[in-house]
C-alpha cells in the first residue's frame, strides 16, 4: 500500500476547525512513523483540542525522549499564531531525512504541537460575519446580555469591524492636515476646529441621546489568565475565570503538560508586536535565579538573531500599565514547573511601515502623527489601501448620519495580510529546532558485570547527559522539586527465588546530571571543577545463577530514558 503524499497547506490562508482537523490527520496519514494526532480535550463548545506528537518511533517511544512544546491561537482572533505552529509541523515532516538538524531532532527528541488551543474563539473570528472576542465563547463573568450601550459588531455587513466617526464639537479627534483620511488627537488647549467622536462600529441599545458606553464582550474570558501560577480573581485580573484551570481548554493543556514531565522547553505564539517575550511576568530580573536568567537570555538572544525579532523582558518592557503585572502561561510553565518558556508576539504593522523607534506597549498609548502617516502610506502601497479603510457614509439608527472606516485591526493589525503570513511563520522553525536540540538527553555509557563469587555479581549501569542543558533544565525546577535525579532501576525476574538483591535497591535515585554548557569561559579566574558532572552510575549486588539475564533502566524526567540487558557471566 502506497503512503499518501504529504499535504501542501496554504500558509496565506487561515483554516477553520474542520479544515485544520483534516489537515492534521492528512499529515499523520502521510507520515505514520513520524506523527500521531490526538485530542487532549474538548473546548467549551465541544470541539477537539488537537495535539500532534512528532518523533521517529523507530528510535524509541515519545515518552522516553526529551520534549519541546509549542502552542498557538489561545486568543480567538490571533490566527497567525496557529499558522506558526502549522508551519513548524510542515517543516519537520517534509525536511526529515534531508535536513541534518531536523533529522537529529526527530530521531532523538519529541515535539508536541498544539496549533489551536482555542478552537471556539477562532471559529468566531473566521465566521462570515466575524466577531473578535478575546478568547473563549463562554459567557463570563455574567450570563446576561447587555441592556444598554454600544456593542462592537459589523453593522454594514462588509465582514469587518471598523470605527464610527461622528461629528461633535466636543470630540477628541480631528482630521490630519497632512492626510484628511487619518484621524488624529486634538492638541491640548486646541479649539475652534472640526472635531469628531470615534467609537467602534456597532449599534447602541437604549440610547438616551447623550451617553454612550462601549460594552465589553459578554464573552469576557482571557484563557491566558486562567493558568494556576499567580492566578487572581476578576477584580485584579480581567478574564481570569472562576478559578485556575476552570476553562476546559486550559485544563486540557495543563493536564497534558503535567502528565508529560519530559517537556523541558515551550513557546506560546500570539499576535501582535513583533517581539520575543521572556520570563518573568510577575518578577523583575533582579528577583530571578541568576543561572536561569543567564540561560533564558542566551536562548532569547539566539531567537533574536535567528528571527529578527527583539527579545525583551515581560516585567521590564511589556507591561500594559506600569503598576500592573501580567501572568499567564509563561509564569506557569517556568515558575511552577521550571521549564524554559517564551511568548512570541508575532507581526508588527508599525515596524512593517518603517517605524523603528518605538517601545512596544507605550506606542499604542501615544505616538507621533508622523507614525500614522507612515502607516497609511504602507496601507496604500503594500495593502492596496485596505489596512486603512476609506470613510463611507452610513445612516445609523441611533446616531443618524455617520461614517464608517479607519484601521482594519483584525485583518492588518492583529494578523498580517495574506501575502506576509508565511514570511512571518518562517522566522521561527530554526530557533525552535535549536532550543529542542539543546534539551538534556540521557544516553547509555556502558554496563558492567563482575563476579564476586559463584552466584554473586556486581552490576553497574553508567549513563550520561549528552544535552547542552542540565537534566533538570532550570534551577527553578530544583527549587520547586518538579524533577528528580536520574532514576536507576534493576528489573529482577518475578517469582524466581534464585534471584535476589544483596545490596542496593530495585529503584535508586541518583544525582542531577549537568549538561555540556560551560559554567564559565576559559578566561575565568577559577576553573570549572565539575568536569564529569554529566555522568552517573547505578550499582547493585545480585545473587543469581550464572547466565541469568537482567534488565536495567535509567530515566531522568526531562532527559528521557535508556534501557539495557546484561548477562551474569
Amino acid at each position: 500500500m502506497t503512503t499518501p503524499a504529504s499535504p501542501l497547506p496554504r500558509f496565506d490562508a487561515f483554516y477553520n476547525h474542520d479544515e485544520l482537523t483534516r489537515l492534521l490527520f492528512a499529515y499523520a496519514q502521510a507520515h505514520p512513523t513520524l506523527v500521531v494526532v490526538q485530542s487532549i480535550g474538548k473546548s467549551y463548545e465541544g470541539r477537539d483540542v488537537w495535539v500532534a506528537t512528532l518523533t521517529n518511533i523507530a528510535t524509541g517511544a515519545a515518552e522516553d525522549k526529551p520534549a519541546f512544546w509549542a502552542d498557538g491561537n489561545i486568543h480567538a482572533a490571533e490566527l497567525l499564531a496557529s499558522t506558526a505552529v502549522l508551519y513548524f509541523l510542515h517543516e519537520l515532516l517534509t525536511k526529515y531525512g534531508s535536513d541534518a538538524e531536523i533529522t537529529e531532532l526527530l530521531d532523538t527528541r519529541v515535539v508536541y504541537l498544539c496549533p489551536r488551543l482555542n478552537p471556539d474563539g477562532a471559529e468566531l473570528a473566521l465566521a462570515e460575519r466575524p466577531r473578535h472576542i478575546r478568547s473563549s465563547t463562554r459567557r463570563y463573568p455574567f450570563e446576561e446580555d447587555h441592556v444598554e450601550g454600544l456593542t462592537p459588531e459589523d453593522i454594514d455587513g462588509d465582514g469587518r469591524i471598523l470605527f464610527m466617526r461622528v461629528p461633535d464639537p466636543h470630540g477628541a479627534y480631528k482630521k490630519c492636515e497632512a492626510d484628511p483620511r487619518l484621524m488624529v488627537a486634538r492638541e491640548p488647549g486646541e479649539f475652534g476646529g472640526e472635531y469628531y467622536r470615534l467609537m467602534p462600529e456597532g449599534f447602541i441599545r437604549n440610547y438616551d441621546g447623550l451617553s454612550i458606553k462601549v460594552n465589553p464582550d459578554v464573552e469576557g474570558l482571557d484563557l491566558n489568565r486562567n493558568f494556576p501560577s499567580s492566578w487572581r480573581q476578576e477584580f485584579e485580573q480581567v478574564g481570569a475565570g472562576d478559578y485556575p484551570t476552570s476553562e476546559p481548554e486550559v485544563k486540557a493543556m495543563v493536564d497534558f503538560i503535567v502528565k508529560h514531565p519530559n517537556i523541558g522547553a515551550a513557546i506560546s505564539y500570539h499576535t501582535h508586536s513583533g517581539v520575543i517575550l521572556r520570563p518573568m511576568g510577575t518578577q523583575s530580573d533582579d528577583d530571578m535565579i541568576p543561572d536561569d536568567l543567564w540561560s533564558i537570555k542566551r536562548f532569547s538572544e539566539m531567537g533574536s538573531r535567528l528571527t529578527g525579532y527583539p527579545a525583551i523582558s515581560i516585567w521590564h518592557d511589556f507591561k500594559y500599565h506600569p503598576k500592573e503585572i501580567i501572568s499567564g502561561t509563561q509564569d506557569w510553565i517556568y515558575e511552577h514547573l521550571g521549564a524554559l518558556f517564551w511568548v512570541v508576539e508575532m507581526w508588527a504593522p508599525n515596524k512593517e511601515a518603517g517605524i523603528t523607534d518605538y517601545k512596544w506597549i507605550d506606542w499604542y498609548r501615544e505616538h507621533p502623527v508622523a507614525d500614522d502617516l507612515k502607516l497609511i502610506k504602507w496601507s496604500d502601497e503594500q495593502c492596496g489601501g485596505k489596512a486603512h479603510v476609506e470613510w463611507k457614509p452610513f445612516m445609523h439608527p441611533q446616531l443618524g448620519q455617520i461614517e464608517i472606516g479607519g484601521w482594519d485591526k483584525m485583518n492588518y493589525w492583529r494578523n498580517p495580510p495574506p501575502q506576509l503570513r508565511e514570511r512571518e511563520a518562517a522566522r521561527f522553525p530554526k530557533w525552535m529546532t535549536k532550543i529542542a536540540l539543546s534539551l538534556p538527553k540521557l544516553e547509555l555509557l556502558r554496563t558492567e558485570v563482575r563476579a564476586l563469587g559463584p552466584d554473586t555479581w556486581r552490576v553497574k549501569l553508567a549513563v550520561a547527559n549528552s544535552g547542552w542543558l542540565p537534566a533538570y533544565v532550570t534551577k527553578r525546577a530544583l527549587m520547586r522539586k518538579t524533577v528528580r535525579g536520574v532514576m536507576f532501576e534493576i528489573h529482577l525476574p518475578e517469582g524466581d527465588p534464585s534471584v535476589s538483591l544483596v545490596s542496593g535497591k530495585a529503584r535508586i535515585e541518583g544525582p542531577q546530571l549537568e549538561g555540556h554548557a560551560p559554567k564559565t569561559s576559559l578566561n575565568a579566574f577559577l576553573p570549572n571543577r565539575e568536569v564529569t558532572a554529566d555522568r552517573a552510575v547505578g550499582e547493585w549486588v545480585v545473587r543469581a545463577p550464572q547466565g541469568t539475564r537482567l534488565a536495567l533502566s535509567a530515566r531522568a524526567d526531562r532527559a528521557g530514558a535508556v534501557r539495557a540487558e546484561v548477562s551474569l557471566d
